[in-house]
């Protein structure tokens, strides 16, 4: 169905109270079999599905709203709106639900929302007494019109008889004639009337009132009256702000009046909505709800009309990126489009995302990286604000920009750089706009969101980009803080001279403190760039100069910056720590807090308490064999008994592992000397089939004899010549293989069987006899007991040679 008249856009009401678009399509009103009655259909336009089926019920109160809106509610809070894009449209639609219920299309709601009581107490009463009759509008009657407006509020019923008699008439223009005399005079009483008056009429939540209410000729004196609150000794002077502090201004002309005015009147009813009447109170807040839904449907309108004027886009991103734009102007344009991606957020999901996909076509990014560089504080907080909705909507669209980049930029104007350069040189003394740009940066580097399943290498792509052309902007003033940390303190100990990237200057210690913060998070989530980073550039080291920061908040950071460190458990992590000593400043500063009982002091014991709880080996030994003297004295916490408890086990650990292998030849059971002591020409086939009596395989047997001798005369031939001067020396000596890390069964010249046995460094009498000679090399796989590799490998790692250091 092309014909624009029926065209509508279905919302419903959450439980917010707020306005959810269900989409765009074609309503019509036709009979539905199933619902055995006259229904309202809206097919979509984009694929005829059906979005909406409701039966149009001859008991259901439709309410119909600013020319072009029907609201109406199907069940306990589910409230269904059409909003018609013509006002044809909307009266034919109107036309024929006035039709099945048998009312007067003149009417603006169709039934009464009345509970049960309510409509049989209404059942009962007198037809005359259906109309509220209202006194004659004069000075006089203002205190009788204020009760009854005042009276009516508790009753729905009541409300709407007095919404209809209002509007009848013109009664409320006549109201706002009282305003002007009233003020005129100077009649105080009448004014407090007046605002009683208005106040009730606002919270009737009837849109057609509101319609009047809220024109151009009405509007003002609508604010004058709230302005006498007879609470207030002296008047609000609500219009002289409107009239001469806030002003409109036209970036760009506007031609559409219709526009125009909109934008006026969204504004003065929000400006009433907000600022003058008072938070309502749990009773009231539903009265409201009309006024609401008034503002947002404006503000649809609004960004609808504008978003679909591409010439006058065009020409305001023409004007913000052109130089030769005076500064004035341009923070006018970026305030505009400021406003304008506020106004957006009333949008519903799919159309604020084809709102900011016409700003990108445009291109708003490019023109942000322009804005965000320039010196003006109010054009870079506004472009920030900017650049916030657009991260808050599409991540993705932003770093698919800011990737493209580095093709036709240098690196110092990228979006990103100029981000990171922007929170960096903040000038508030609070850094308001700094935290704000580092949770944007945040939001960008979050590998969470960069899951889409279009571009599954977003992440890989986007980090490597990160590190290569950003990171080191993002550090360097933390490199250039903790370059050199003796001209720092020199400066803390008296010069008069203030260095501008020295930690204990306060604004730098927060800016620093922010940087270590995206840190902590890149270490949790970007495992191997962040780890390459800090290894290269030696950063916990430099991280680690902070922990002498007078500021305590920055010395937790730090500290808090090593922690989340040693919370990956990674060894590659674990190794650097140790190698650089880097827990020497940690225990200083704990050293240095002495027995006060701060975070501070708190925060470096759970660094030493997960360490231990965790069990993490390479760092609770470097701990106790560098450490452990100066903090054996600290005895209010277990923590660092515990640490040399766990050191202990492990030392005794892996003696006990060294000691299983260290059995002295003697202690050799009678099974192993008897097999030792066999004649040297048993094979290894031979000596698993003697295990087996000769009478249980007689015929086997005696062929398996015969193929011995055969082999025998073969292996007879290839025997090794000894050698005149000595012999090969087989020795079984586990001690000594362990000692020098080879394997249990050593095979090497030997010239004597003490110098075979004393091979480890013991006394020769300690060691056994020699075992018989053997110069078959197939025995020696007799002693490969499985498990040898594995214990070759744990004895390389416990040899004295290369194991570290465990003596305290």
């Amino acid at each position: 169905m092309s014909d624009t008249r029926r065209r509508v856009k279905v919302y419903t009401l959450n439980e917010d109270r707020q306005w959810d678009d269900r989409g765009t399509g074609h309503v019509s009103s036709t009979f539905v079999e199933r619902l055995k009655g006259i229904s309202l259909l809206v097919r979509a336009e984009s694929d005829g599905s059906l979005l909406l089926e409701s039966k149009i019920s001859p008991n259901t109160a439709y309410q119909k709203q600013q020319d072009t809106l029907i609201v109406w509610s199907e069940a306990e809070n589910y409230d269904l709106a059409l909003s018609f894009q013509e006002k044809a449209g909307c009266d034919e639609i109107w036309e024929k639900i006035c039709q099945v219920q048998g009312k007067d299309p003149a009417l603006e709601i169709t039934q009464d929302p009345i509970d049960e009581s309510e409509e049989e107490r209404f059942e009962e009463m007198p037809e005359t007494s259906h109309l509220v009759e209202l006194p004659p509008c004069e000075l006089a009657r203002l205190e009788e019109i204020a009760d009854l407006v005042t009276s009516v509020l508790s009753s729905p019923i009541r409300r709407e008889k007095l919404a209809l008699a209002l509007m009848s008439e013109g009664y409320m223009k006549k109201l706002l004639q009282l305003f002007q005399m009233c003020e005129d005079l100077d009649n105080r009483e009448g004014l407090h009337h007046l605002y009683e008056i208005v106040r009730g009429v606002l919270f009737l939540n009837k849109a057609a009132l509101f319609e009047v209410m809220f024109s151009d000729d009405c509007i003002m004196d609508v604010v004058g009256c709230l302005e006498f609150d007879p609470a207030l000794v002296q008047p609000k002077r609500h219009r002289e702000f409107l009239t001469k502090t806030a002003k409109f201004k036209e970036v760009i002309p506007i031609t559409d009046s219709e526009l125009r005015q909109k934008i006026h009147q969204t504004y003065r009813v929000q400006y009433i909505q907000d600022i003058i009447l008072p938070t309502p109170s749990v009773f009231e807040e539903n009265f409201l709800s009309t006024l609401t839904s008034f503002i947002f449907f404006n503000k649809v309108e609004i960004v609808s009309m504008l978003q679909e004027d591409e010439k006058f886009l065009t020409e305001v991103f023409a004007q913000l990126t052109d130089e030769a734009t005076e500064d004035g102007k341009r923070r006018e344009l970026v305030n505009f489009f400021k406003e304008f991606c506020a106004f957006s957020q009333t949008l519903q999901p799919q159309n604020r995302d084809a709102f900011f996909k016409t700003l990108a076509n445009l291109g708003i990014l490019p023109a942000l990286e322009i804005v965000m560089g320039m010196d003006d504080l109010q054009v870079r907080a506004a472009a920030t604000d900017i650049f916030s909705y657009l991260v808050e909507f599409s991540p993705s669209m932003v770093r698919e920009f800011v990737m493209q980049e580095p093709q036709q930029t240098d690196d110092d104007v990228l979006l990103i750089n100029v981000v990171i350069k922007q929170m960096i040189c903040d000038s508030d003394p609070e850094l308001g706009g700094a935290v704000q740009l580092m949770g944007l940066i945040r939001t960008l580097v979050d590998p969470e969101n960069m899951l889409a399943p279009t571009n599954k290498t977003e992440k890989t792509e986007f980090l490597s980009f990160f590190y290569k052309y950003c990171m080191q902007v993002l550090t360097a003033p933390l490199l250039a803080s903790t370059v050199d940390e003796k001209n720092c303190k020199d400066l803390q100990e008296g010069s008069t001279k203030v260095n501008p990237v020295c930690p204990d200057n306060f604004q730098t210690a927060q800016l620093l403190a922010l940087i270590l913060e995206l840190l902590t998070f890149c270490v949790e989530h970007h495992t191997y760039h962040i780890k390459t980073y800090i290894m290269n550039k030696d950063l916990l080291r430099r991280v680690l100069v902070l922990m002498n920061s007078k500021h305590t908040f920055l010395a937790l950071c730090a500290l808090r910056f090593m922690r989340r460190i040693i919370g990956q458990k990674d060894e590659y992590y674990n190794r650097y720590i140790v190698k650089g000593n880097l827990f020497e400043p940690v225990i200083n500063t704990l050293l240095d807090n002495g027995t006060r009982y701060n975070l501070l002091n708190s925060a470096i014991i759970e660094l030493f308490e997960f360490i231990k709880v965790e069990d993490i080996k390479s760092l609770i030994a470097h701990i106790i064999d560098n450490y452990y003297k100066a903090l054996e004295s600290i005895e209010y916490v277990q923590t660092f008994k515990g640490l040399k408890g766990r050191y202990e086990q492990e030392k005794d650990r892996q003696t006990l592992r060294l000691n299983r292998y260290r059995r002295d030849a003697r202690t050799l059971d009678e099974d192993e000397e008897m097999w030792f002591n066999e004649d040297e020409d048993d094979d290894e086939g031979e000596a698993i089939e003697r295990s087996k009596p000769e009478e249980e395989f007689p015929e086997s047997y005696g062929k398996y004899m015969e193929a011995k001798k055969v082999k025998e005369s073969d292996n007879k031939e290839n025997f090794p010549k000894r050698a005149p001067t000595g012999s090969f020396k087989f020795t079984f000596s586990h001690s000594a293989g362990a000692a020098n890390g080879t394997n249990g069964a050593n095979c090497k010249p030997s010239t004597s069987p003490a110098s075979a046995a004393s091979s480890n460094g013991s006394p020769a009498k300690s060691a056994a006899p020699p075992a018989t000679p053997v110069v078959k090399t197939a025995m020696v796989g007799l002693v490969d007991y499985p498990d040898d590799e594995d214990e070759e490998e744990e004895d390389e790692e416990q040899s004295p040679r290369k194991r570290p250091r465990l003596g305290s």
